[in-house]
């Protein structure tokens, strides 16, 4: 009897643990690379022509749209030069949103060493944007910051400003 004892239990512990207390599973990995979101910029921006008072500095206001306004002693003149939005193609996957990084410290532009200063960067969309067929066009606006008696000149930035956009 022993020798059938000494069989059981030297059968069981061969047989390791009872198969009906371990189960197991499989699983699969996927991943989906996706088109990457890239910016192009298409037009620079301009405020055209912007005449100020001899006593008075002011702004003046260039939207997304294109659309200007003035404040203080700045006026626009009939004659308005070039006026554009900065304008950007933003490319990447379709139906995607992104998020869109304006510049938050104004951007100095110069003319000979007269300085003005740019600030206030809006766009349209603004915030985020949703990529609609897999593009999108993003414009954007800012306040010119102009001195009282700001001397004539053209003014432009030495370096450009960044936009950035990223997938949400």
């Amino acid at each position: 009897m022993k020798r059938k004892q000494l069989f059981f239990v030297t059968a069981l512990a061969l047989a390791g643990p009872a198969a009906y207390g371990q189960e197991t599973a499989s699983a699969t990995a996927t991943a989906t690379i996706v088109t990457p979101i890239s910016i192009t910029k298409d037009v620079d921006m301009d405020f055209g022509n912007v005449a100020v008072q001899s006593a008075t500095g002011g702004t003046a206001v260039l939207t997304p749209a294109g659309v200007r306004t003035a404040t203080g002693g700045v006026t626009l003149p009939t004659t308005t030069g070039t006026v554009t939005a900065a304008s950007f193609t933003v490319t990447g996957t379709d139906g995607y949103t992104y998020a869109i990084t304006l510049p938050s410290t104004a951007l100095t532009i110069t003319s000979a060493a007269n300085t003005m200063t740019v600030s206030d960067f809006t766009s349209d969309p603004s915030g985020t944007g949703t990529l609609t067929g897999g593009t999108q066009t993003l414009n954007v606006g800012a306040t010119l910051n102009v001195g009282a008696a700001q001397p004539p000149g053209v003014y432009v930035s030495a370096t450009p400003f960044d936009v950035t956009v990223n997938y949400d």
